[in-house]
């Protein structure tokens, strides 16, 4: 990897494009190299994670509203269009609705994968848009699998490198801000545009993907599924602008009335961006992990914590026992979703999901009191009012840790850490105090997800929604990525069980 020194510049200083980190963004999108083998495994699964938490989504509001905007759209005439989560691979839609009702199915229940370093991130966001453009241009250009494969890595890559350097959220500004050029860049290699084009394209991804953080703050609304899916969406129009010769605001990072000079660390900045030089394999996506729990990724190493303390002190599960839990933990857990975010919808009972699966002290009293943790279950309105949970979920707070906010900033895997310590302080005068780095599923925890974990995930969140044939479909598809044919990519989705969809009320709209 080679450091990238971005800093703001005057327009006096007329910045050669060639030394802007747009262009240099779009140089590592457009550099052939091949992809490695043990990258290529890891896009397969994460194809698969994708796959299984959008179909544990399909009739939750946020995405039949998405996917009924999209289905509004037919296939324009510039290629197939593209299919759509739950429909048939026959029902085509325009790309860029494509992405967008995708984009919301697999963000819906917070549940794929993440990289969390100087800003959040969930890389597995750039997969809808991607293949979204490969089915809808893939009989016009002769894409192949091997193809998305090729944009896949180069998507995660860019965005990881990224969100290593660049922090979005200390400006609150929403870390979709690296998704737009992220996959706009995928889409590039994809597509085998040239470096000017990609750079043009990134340029105007940036610049109209940039919002603020308040769709993760306070009373947190259906949108956090949205803002991801939006990016991808704009990601694929503005691929479309630049190959129509569009230009874009440039220097878009750099320039003194640009991104980082108002948005971000203002006209002193001086960030290092680490990129691959020209040859080196894009490696990111195997530094980013997925989720065993539905819950923001600071959750996972808590769920599994609570969910050994429920076994080996049954005690703490009974508020009339318990007189404090302290989690002590990164800044960044403590803050954002923790109580050091000062937010009284992090305790309220009424909370929506969203606003739940962002409440740390809400999270961990569940897991503690029921040992287990289920996507739909333990966000449901009865069980967030149950009277003793909200006793103990009143007596859960956040502290700020030093030692694990180093951890947590680490750039050593082995000791970079998303857990914290719990000290559970019992009315007998009693205190427990266990200890977590990393999720039992991180790569570094007790039970490493793999394929076989993947394809697991897929099975239980597709129990009842999608037909065992149409599961195995998928799976024996997906499996062969690589391999697949131009034509083979319009299987690259799922269908739902019959009847399944109309069960849903299809809300109405403008289209």
């Amino acid at each position: 990897m080679q450091l990238h020194a971005v800093t703001v510049h005057p327009s006096s200083a007329q910045l050669a494009r060639e030394d802007q980190l747009a262009w240099k963004l779009a140089s590592v999108a457009t550099d052939p190299v091949p992809v490695e083998d043990d990258v290529t495994e890891m896009i397969v699964n994460r194809l698969i994670d994708n796959a299984a938490v959008a179909t544990a989504s399909l009739t939750r509001a946020p995405v039949v509203a998405a996917r009924t905007q999209a289905l509004a759209h037919p296939a324009s005439r510039g290629g197939a269009g593209a299919t759509v989560f739950g429909e048939a691979p026959s029902t085509r839609t325009s790309v860029e609705w494509a992405a967008w009702a995708n984009g919301v199915a697999v963000r819906e229940l917070d549940y794929h994968d993440t990289f969390l370093a100087a800003e959040y991130s969930h890389p597995g966001d750039n997969i809808p848009a991607i293949v979204a453009v490969a089915q809808h241009a893939g009989g016009d250009r002769g894409l192949t699998g091997a193809d998305v494969v090729r944009a896949v890595a180069a998507g995660y890559e860019i965005q990881v490198d990224l969100v290593r350097a660049i922090s979005l959220h200390r400006h609150k500004i929403d870390h979709v801000a690296h998704l737009g050029p992220s996959a706009a860049a995928g889409i590039g290699t994809l597509l085998g545009l040239d470096t000017a084009t990609v750079f043009q394209a990134i340029g105007q991804a940036l610049h109209t993907t940039t919002a603020t953080r308040q769709s993760r703050k306070g009373e947190i609304s259906s949108w956090k599924a949205h803002a991801p899916a939006l990016a991808g969406k704009l990601a694929v129009e503005a691929v479309d602008r630049a190959m129509r010769g569009q230009t874009s605001p440039t220097p878009i990072y750099e320039g003194e009335d640009g991104v980082i000079a108002w948005l971000l660390d203002g006209p002193d900045a001086a960030y290092q961006v680490p990129l691959p030089e020209r040859g080196e394999p894009k490696r990111g996506i195997l530094d980013t992990y997925t989720k065993e729990h539905s819950a923001e990724y600071q959750a996972q190493a808590f769920i599994d914590l609570a969910r050994r303390l429920h076994h080996a002190h049954p005690e703490v599960t009974d508020p009339a026992k318990v007189a404090s839990v302290v989690l002590h933990t990164s800044h960044h857990t403590h803050t954002v979703i923790g109580s050091g975010a000062n937010d009284p919808q992090k305790y309220d009972p009424a909370a929506s999901r969203e606003t739940l699966d962002h409440s740390i002290p809400y999270i961990f009293t569940v897991a503690l009191q029921d040992g287990a943790w289920h996507h739909v279950d333990s966000y449901a309105p009865e069980r967030a009012g149950r009277a003793d949970t909200v006793e103990l979920w009143r007596r859960t707070t956040t502290t700020e840790d030093a030692e694990w906010t180093r951890r947590y900033h680490s750039i050593d895997p082995a000791e970079k850490a998303f857990g914290g310590r719990a000290e559970i302080t019992l009315t007998d005068g009693r205190t427990i105090v266990e200890e977590i780095a990393v999720a039992d599923a991180h790569p570094l925890g007790a039970r490493p997800f793999a394929r076989a974990q993947y394809i697991e995930k897929f099975r239980t969140l597709a129990d009842g929604v999608l037909d065992p044939d149409e599961c195995e479909r998928f799976l024996a598809l997906v499996q062969r990525l690589p391999e697949l044919g131009t034509d083979e990519l319009a299987g690259l989705t799922v269908t739902a069980r019959p009847g399944l969809l109309a069960s849903a009320a299809a809300p109405k709209g403008l289209f």
